[in-house]
């Protein structure tokens, strides 16, 4: 056999191994729905991705789930909650900026939005089994516990004390947009270019639609069910965090309680938003902000996101009116009549 043959055999050889190796390229969404943190949750890959890549996004999160979960036995919160009063508790990383952040938020509220709220939550238990309104007499009881200043926080140790026995914190209203960015940065680290991230209306829209298209989500009608729309906003790289008195609530006597509860009145805020949509570049600040916006009410929510640089909000209201921020009015689109856009 000649060289030139030999050298041609090598090249074919080379040239297989290499498009072996290199990595097939996605012609098709790949998706997958689980169940954790008590909703729904949906990973979208549109580009770069793989069903390994699924399996780490969803370890993270159960990860995360068992780390902060106030329902779960063992998980730090869990423990934390446990010792209130009683023992400081050293904390994962995880766990420590969560709080850390959702204390931040408590301040910037002046107590409106309390980490410490999980006694009245717990009372309440609206949408879990054996919802139901407590009396004056139990809320005034939990309410004594309800303190963000009495959580006390180490920065160089990472442990944190609850000073009061009986004393509890919840992070349902900032740990999934924290999850959800912890999942943008995954994926991003695994080469995925473009997904969709939904943690139970939670959402993360990474990248931009076909490389060059932004997203178009759909914001939930509060007076629907769930995947009913209002309108649509196109986004890149950008959280939604929707939040609204349809999420969760218990009805007694023709009355409906929905589950944003005020942590010094001790019953569900009275406000005229039936919903709020807060889009930002960090899901774990739309979080908590959707949840602060909404109890500040429709004109003091309004100005407050727009005091906030990157920020942007849609507020409905029970009247079926829509208010958006200056950010936003290129990129908003109404699509059911039923509602009037008025600003």
């Amino acid at each position: 056999m000649d060289k030139k043959m030999i050298v041609s055999i090598i090249i074919i050889i080379l040239t297989i191994i290499l498009v072996g190796c290199q990595k097939e390229e996605q012609s098709e969404p790949i998706g997958r729905t689980e169940i954790f943190m008590g909703t729904p949750i949906t990973i979208t890959l549109h580009s770069g991705g793989s069903k390994e890549i699924l399996d780490k996004a969803f370890d993270k999160v159960s990860e995360i789930e068992n780390l902060v979960s106030i329902n779960k036995e063992g998980t730090e919160l869990y423990k934390l909650n446990k010792n209130a009063g009683k023992s400081s508790i050293k904390l994962s990383d995880t766990s420590y900026k969560i709080i850390k952040k959702a204390i931040e938020y408590s301040k910037l509220s002046d107590g409106g939005y309390d980490i410490s709220i999980g006694p009245l939550v717990k009372l309440w238990s609206i949408g879990l089994e054996g919802a139901k309104v407590p009396t004056k007499e139990e809320i005034d009881e939990v309410i004594k516990l309800i303190d963000y200043s009495k959580v006390k926080i180490n920065d160089k140790t990472k442990e944190v004390f609850l000073s009061e026995e009986g004393m509890m914190l919840d992070l349902g209203s900032i740990a999934k947009g924290y999850t959800a960015d912890e999942l943008a940065n995954l994926l991003r680290e695994e080469g995925v270019k473009e997904a969709i991230i939904d943690l139970g209306g939670n959402i993360y829209a990474l990248g931009s639609k076909e490389g060059n298209k932004e997203w178009k989500i759909g914001i939930q009608n509060p007076f629907s069910d769930r995947g009913s729309v209002v309108g649509s906003i196109e986004v890149a790289n950008k959280s939604i965090v929707t939040t609204g008195v349809y999420e969760r609530f218990i009805e007694e006597n023709d009355i409906k309680y929905h589950h944003i509860l005020n942590p010094k009145t001790g019953y569900p805020y009275k406000t005229e938003i039936a919903g709020v949509s807060i889009i930002a570049d960090f899901s774990v600040d739309a979080d908590a902000l959707s949840t602060l916006v909404f109890i500040k009410g429709l004109e003091e929510g309004f100005d407050f996101v727009e005091s906030l640089e990157n920020i942007d909000a849609i507020f409905i209201t029970n009247d079926k009116e829509v208010y958006i921020t200056e950010g936003i009015k290129e990129t908003f689109n109404i699509m059911d009549n039923n509602f009037k856009l008025c600003n």
